[in-house]
């Protein structure tokens, strides 16, 4: 077992994400001093392919779903555990040092019209396995005050990347794409954030399915087809586009079930690079249609999470956006793989701090809450 708190305050706070994508957790360890805060270092564990297949099927209605649950519920919890120890062996960091673990877990069903969300990866076991104090369970205090409970990162970049002067777009692809609107402090206007739609997600299942492959290396499959108007058009008028803000989505809702239904419409079948190419112009005109939709005063837009290495996704974004700069973050100082991680252990701090970690004209929340549960790993002694 893990050496224990010495008691000392500590200002380094872990952060651990798997995303829509469930292809591994992105762990960062953040040291923060006031309103400073410096990136220690970062890793990534791959999610094992029988653990990504259970996943997969967890977030869609099956059989038995409850004990798959909460197998799967240890089996996340004892990966993110290893995300730990692999992350403070890398940077020779000491657990006492940890302060605690702010814990995304990994969401399974995303369900803001019932006003609830599950996401798993239990966190007394992390806090167990680690010996550090966990916080877990960030979305639902906001669902609670009537909330999406998504996107919740739009917090953090508010805190970290709204400027003086310029009106940004913070736009993270994970496996669904969500948009922070960020206008200038000098504007004083509000910030917005919302899910568009989907990001890597679509474009994931089906190289699966149709190549067996976990994603598609740079765009380059999609830039073999072409896209099929017939299918895109029935593809960008589903009503979650039309939806106004404040609103959320997941895998349960754009998978591919939901493509299906679509080809099966279709009176000519388009090849399977066709359908990966159309799936990757859902994405870039779904993104580009939400950032003009909310304003039309954008100076420049950075880019975040694993859409980033989609090489002709994000020329073809730059392509819809012209002559407006997109970049990543990286030009803003943070590694764009890393950034929902390093959220999370902000979001830890708050929570720790009795802060607010919600952004209420985001997610629809009656106001601000402290997000996230304490889950302690050692019994402190009485005096």
């Amino acid at each position: 077992m893990a050496a224990r708190s010495s008691g000392k305050p500590s200002h380094i706070y872990l952060g651990l994400m798997s995303g829509t994508s469930m292809d591994g957790v992105d762990a960062a360890a953040v040291e923060f001093s006031g309103e400073d805060y410096k990136v220690l270092g970062s890793s990534h564990l791959e999610l094992p392919a029988d653990l990504a297949k259970q996943l997969y099927q967890l977030c869609l209605p099956g059989k038995n779903e409850i004990e798959a649950m909460a197998e799967a519920d240890i089996k996340v919890a004892k990966l993110f555990s290893k995300a730990v120890d692999k992350l403070l062996s890398k940077l020779n960091l000491s657990r006492n040092r940890v302060a605690a673990i702010g814990s995304h877990g990994q969401t399974i069903r995303h369900l803001p019209e019932l006003g609830t969300t599950i996401q798993i990866g239990d966190p007394n076991v992390i806090a167990h396995e680690t010996g550090i104090l966990t916080v877990a369970d960030f979305r639902r205090a906001d669902m609670a005050a009537g909330g999406q409970g998504a996107p919740l990162v739009p917090a953090f970049h508010k805190k970290i990347f709204q400027d003086e002067a310029e009106h940004r777009v913070i736009l993270n692809i994970g496996g669904i794409a969500n948009i922070t609107q960020l206008p200038s402090l000098q504007s004083n206007g509000t910030v917005i954030g919302y899910d568009t739609g989907p990001g890597n997600g679509l474009m994931n299942m089906w190289a699966q399915q149709q190549l067996n492959r976990a994603f598609d290396e740079g765009g380059r499959w999609a830039a073999s087809g072409q896209n099929n108007s017939a299918l895109f058009e029935l593809c960008i008028t589903d009503p979650y586009f039309d939806k106004t803000a404040p609103k959320s989505t997941g895998r349960e809702y754009f998978n591919l079930d939901w493509l299906g239904l679509r080809l099966n419409r279709l009176s000519l079948a388009p090849s399977p690079e066709d359908v990966q190419a159309t799936l990757l112009e859902l994405t870039a005109r779904s993104i580009t249609d939400a950032i003009f939709k909310t304003t039309e005063a954008v100076d420049a837009v950075y880019v975040c999470g694993g859409g980033v290495h989609n090489t002709h996704l994000m020329d073809r974004i730059r392509e819809l956006m012209r002559p407006i700069k997109v970049a990543t973050t990286q030009e803003l100082g943070v590694d764009p793989d890393y950034i929902e991680a390093i959220a999370f252990a902000w979001l830890a701090k708050q929570c720790l701090k009795g802060l607010a970690g919600n952004l209420p004209e985001v997610t629809g929340a009656s106001g601000e809450k402290v997000l996230g549960s304490i889950y302690q790993a050692t019994v402190k002694q009485s005096p």
